[in-house]
């Protein structure tokens, strides 16, 4: 299935989605839509190299997050690696270039210049941004990072939700003395991405803090669309083989015990 491409987001009924998840269920020879609609999205994050784009794309992962210029955090790569790595991955993995980026001119340059499938909005911008990026980039998914500092995060959806494809929830803490936009490695109040997630009329993914050990419990109690993770995955900074086989093993157990239903 592409993930953050193709027909997928744009469609917004219930109904259209599922007919969708029907011709998908026909391409893939599976004759469980249900299951085939609930399976559980993964974006591994921080990808710093053509060779840590294919071990992920290897392990399974729908999406790579390509991480620009940050005030703070792991993982940030010129734009001209992004740019190589997203032309080496092949359809219908999906690349996402991270900006801090806060003006929809400056976002959309930073998008140009990279050359990926999808943008992951790290700050929470002006929403009045939004009309002038999606005429800069039509074409180009738009993801919203919401930090979930508080339950003031979820006054945060109905400002962002007619401008996005997807919300991306993590544990950052934007208006700190020492700023973070995400790769904290730290978890948040999973009751409130919970809460996000059922009144979010957009697929919401899952971040912060996850790793092998916990993202079962996490799919479970935040009923995500997807996952997504940095450190998680790492050792010494470098992307784990060992340690993306058992949070993927992890994931696809959730699937296939049937325990998984997103809200979509």
């Amino acid at each position: 299935m592409a993930f953050l491409s193709g027909e997928w987001f744009p469609t917004l009924s219930l109904g259209v989605r599922l007919n969708y998840a029907r011709v998908e269920q026909e391409s893939f020879g599976n004759t469980d839509g249900v299951r085939l609609m609930n399976r559980i999205r993964v974006k591994i994050c921080c990808i710093s190299s053509i060779d840590e784009a294919a071990m992920a794309i290897d392990a399974g992962a729908d999406a790579l997050g390509l991480v620009g210029e940050m005030p703070s955090g792991p993982g940030v790569i010129e734009d001209g690696l992004v740019r190589a790595i997203a032309e080496f991955v092949p359809p219908p993995v999906s690349t996402v270039l991270l900006t801090s980026r806060r003006r929809a001119d400056a976002i959309a340059d930073h998008v140009s210049d990279c050359g990926t499938s999808a943008v992951q909005i790290v700050r929470h911008v002006n929403p009045s941004e939004y009309p002038a990026l999606i005429k800069s980039l039509p074409s180009v998914k738009r993801i919203q990072v919401i930090h979930v500092e508080d339950e003031t995060a979820l006054e945060l959806l109905e400002r962002y939700e007619p401008f996005v494809h997807a919300f991306l929830l993590d544990s950052g803490r934007p208006a700190a003395a020492r700023v973070e936009l995400g790769g904290t490695g730290r978890t948040h109040n999973w009751e409130i991405s919970a809460e996000f997630v059922r009144r979010s009329q957009k697929p919401v993914f899952l971040a912060g803090g996850l790793r092998p050990g916990n993202v079962a419990e996490a799919i479970e109690r935040v009923r995500p669309f997807g996952v997504d993770l940095c450190s998680g995955v790492r050792t010494l900074g470098k992307l784990d083989q060992v340690k993306l086989e058992r949070f993927m093993n992890a994931v696809r157990q959730v699937w296939r015990e049937g325990l998984h239903a997103p809200t979509l």
